[in-house]
């Protein structure tokens, strides 16, 4: 019980925070980008943490330094009213880093496979990934399509959770990845992020536009997309057989546990609103 108060109170009181500060887009939603930065660093010290249990990694502060510098930069990007896509440069050449840096300053090399592909996996997760909320920031309507993308996953996430409580006992077990996840879970997930994008349509029409099956659609897939990427992580975490991949938010674990949703939903969801609206 005191598991469920303590998510309660992360949606009721972190959720209403994150959209207030998306709202109030001072300086180029700076609060926001600062935000986002915080939670990479965490994110990706926190896989470093778990990809260490079973894998020779390259230095610690090599990894997490390449992993900030995607979202540092797109908050400079953005201050300045510099091209954003300037992001996907910054991106290949840390990955190139990378590699030299394994040529360079390695003395032995048959974990070099093992460095370079948790080092890659690691930026572009916890780095490259969350950049594409920072994307988002450079839009007209900058405000309303990044709080309803906050709004959407995390509807997604607590709408399946709840329905997966009252209604999902004897409908567990078929995800192997996750087997508590059920299928009632998965409706509701469904169901929470498509009423949020109807509400969205409707109050703010002039964001976006057309006819609400645009929306609905785009709401289908978010919802699609935030379950695999919940998944994917649980994946992870089964593959080097740790529980929660932190402590530090209350009821949900580490901050991978909370934005695994939003990591791996933001690209689809800035490429689908660039696109449809």
């Amino acid at each position: 019980m005191n598991k469920v108060v303590q998510r309660l109170l992360v949606f009721f009181v972190g959720l209403p925070l994150v959209v207030c500060l998306v709202w109030f887009n001072q300086f180029h939603h700076i609060a926001l980008h600062a935000l986002i930065f915080v939670a990479s660093l965490l994110a990706s010290n926190e896989l470093y943490h778990l990809f260490r249990h079973k894998f020779s990694l390259q230095p610690r502060p090599l990894v997490i330094i390449s992993s900030v510098i995607p979202v540092f930069a797109a908050a400079l990007l953005v201050y300045f009213e510099l091209n954003i896509s300037i992001l996907n440069y910054i991106f290949v050449f840390i990955v190139l880093l990378c590699m030299a840096w394994e040529v360079l300053f390695s003395e032995t090399f048959e974990n070099s496979v093992s460095h370079l592909v948790t080092s890659i996996f690691i930026i572009f997760y916890s780095g490259f990934l969350p950049s594409f909320v920072s994307r988002m920031t450079v839009h007209q309507y900058s405000r309303e399509f990044i709080a309803f993308f906050f709004l959407m996953v995390c509807m997604c996430d607590s709408v399946a959770w709840f329905f997966g409580v009252l209604f999902g006992k004897n409908n567990k077990g078929f995800i192997k990845a996750s087997p508590n996840k059920s299928i009632a879970g998965f409706i509701g997930g469904f169901a929470g992020t498509m009423l949020t994008g109807a509400i969205a349509h409707f109050l703010f029409p002039q964001v976006f536009t057309g006819s609400l099956g645009k929306i609905l659609f785009l709401s289908f897939v978010i919802a699609f997309m935030a379950i695999i990427g919940d998944l994917v992580e649980s994946v992870l975490k089964r593959s080097v057989q740790i529980k929660d991949s932190g402590a530090i938010i209350p009821g949900r674990g580490g901050v991978l546990d909370s934005i695994d949703s939003i990591v791996f939903v933001a690209p689809i969801y800035y490429f689908g609103i660039n696109f449809l609206f």
